[in-house]
């Protein structure tokens, strides 16, 4: 005897109503996730600023219909495009992600929720010049400070436990759910409305992770958290409508997400939102490269100046071997050709080759005039890695969230330099004080590519008075950096 399949409509999964009460109810008290999303914010901008200066992601920039004009519309940092709220985050999302420079978070899935920012500024852009043409009050920078507070979080802690990657998706699916429901809370959707607009994140089809590995690694991973966020942004509309979301996107038997794309696992946390994430978060100060290479590009700077020292080049290498953690081998130790960009960035031989004959790692050494150079590749064929447990363990320990990598250089004449290990990047939380001198250097250079004179003094004035800004309205502070 068959039995009858129950259309009774269940409650929300807890995992939507968990981040739809965080968002709508947790009061941000901690200065320090405030203070952290402000630099965040510049360093963030900044790499998009950087990004402009490259025709390959420029030419994505702009209305999908060349000429269209949006009355009250967001404004694009550092272009004159004024364009509705979902393309207006699309462009912003990928300026921002554009090089591989701006925060990052690692646990078992990784990320950088400073992408969710071309939701959140378009948005709360769009939002502010709406209100002052109805006559009301716009948004203020300290609510997108709060609005990116929140939104590390959430996908922050969905990321500390559970693995999108393992099972073939990429990580922008974070970006996606984070968007959905900081934008949500942006547009004053309530408890029901916001739970539809992330279960609506969820049944999407979720983007794979192809675009980041061999043999198919390309551009579209500078891309894919500017169309996460987009996405966000009209699902959150959609939502804003009365339309319905689907309460047990997760959980539902057969056709929920666990069961379609979890392998039938179901979410698991490490702890409830706060300011974890944003306290913790790290950012890429000194090198445009995959986080999970940042101490090994480090390690590869100081062994540059030694081997000067010694008058030796990448000539008289015999080996490299890199003692690193499990996350790195998985996705950067690759061999073979690199066929553009986006591959170099994800290789971890490439990345530490450049700087240990050039003694630098920019942006632009990733691009074929660089990678043209015969040294590289003679180099990257000497370089071995090898995973140090203790290593792994501490990538994952939450009291230490290390990303060490280490590196020993054996040279042609028996010589065997000693091992240079670096186990906390400058961008993390425990190099703090370090780092934020250096990060503000960062922002100055990347506003002076884009802008001159007054307006570039003005940028950066601003930028650096923490209090002024928090006050300013956000359609002041966007039309600050319009072309």
């Amino acid at each position: 005897m068959s039995s009858h399949i129950s259309n009774e409509r269940p409650q929300p999964d807890q995992v939507l109503a968990d981040i739809a009460d965080y968002v709508l109810n947790y009061e941000i008290k901690s200065e320090l996730a405030l203070k952290t999303a402000y630099y965040c914010l510049l360093d963030t901008l900044g790499c998009g600023f950087e990004a402009l200066t490259y025709p390959a992601c420029t030419k994505l920039l702009g209305p999908i219909v060349p000429g269209t004009i949006v009355p009250n519309g967001a404004k694009v940092p550092g272009t004159n495009y004024q364009l509705d709220p979902v393309k207006a985050a699309f462009d912003i999302g990928a300026i921002i992600r554009w090089l591989d420079f701006n925060d990052t978070w690692l646990a078992a899935e990784w990320g950088h929720p400073s992408d969710n920012l071309g939701g959140i500024l378009a948005t709360a852009d769009w939002l502010s010049r709406t209100n002052i043409a109805e006559g009301k009050e716009p948004l203020t920078m300290l609510q997108v400070l709060h609005a990116m507070v929140m939104a590390h979080e959430v996908q922050g802690v969905l990321a500390l436990e559970n693995s999108f990657n393992r099972v073939g998706l990429d990580h922008v699916i974070l970006v996606k759910v984070a968007s959905t429901a900081v934008v949500g809370k942006l547009l004053g959707l309530n408890r029901d409305e916001l739970i539809n607009a992330v279960s609506l994140a969820f049944v999407d089809g979720q983007s794979l992770r192809t675009y980041r590995h061999a043999p198919n690694t390309g551009s579209r991973k500078s891309w894919a958290a500017g169309d996460a966020t987009s996405r966000a942004v009209r699902l959150a509309l959609i939502a804003k409508t009365g339309e319905m979301g689907y309460p047990s996107v997760l959980t539902a038997k057969t056709w929920g997400f666990y069961d379609v794309s979890f392998k039938g696992n179901p979410f698991t946390f490490q702890r409830e939102y706060g300011t974890y994430v944003m306290e913790h978060i790290l950012f890429k100060i000194s090198f445009p490269a995959e986080f999970h290479s940042q101490t090994a590009v480090e390690a590869a700077m100081t062994l540059h100046g030694q081997l000067n020292a010694l008058r030796k080049t990448s000539a008289d290498i015999k080996r490299i071997i890199i003692r690193t953690h499990e996350a790195a081998i998985r996705i950067i130790d690759k061999k073979g050709p690199l066929n553009n960009p986006a591959d170099r960035d994800h290789c971890i031989q490439y990345m530490v080759a450049v700087p240990l004959i050039f003694g630098q790692l920019t942006a632009a050494d990733y691009e074929d005039v660089v990678a043209a150079d015969e040294r590289i590749d003679a180099l990257r064929d000497k370089i071995f890695c090898v995973q140090d447990t203790q290593f792994t363990l501490d990538y994952h320990d939450p009291e230490k969230r290390s990303i060490a990598n280490a590196l020993t250089v054996e040279l042609n004449d028996g010589t065997v330099l000693d091992e240079v290990v670096v186990e906390y990047p400058i961008g993390h939380k425990r190099r703090r004080e370090e780092g934020i001198p250096k990060l503000i250097e960062k922002f100055k250079i990347n506003v002076a590519r884009i802008f001159e004179g007054a307006q570039q003094e003005q940028i950066v004035k601003t930028g650096l008075d923490y209090d002024a800004l928090t006050l300013m309205k956000v359609n002041e502070f966007v039309d600050m950096m319009a072309k």
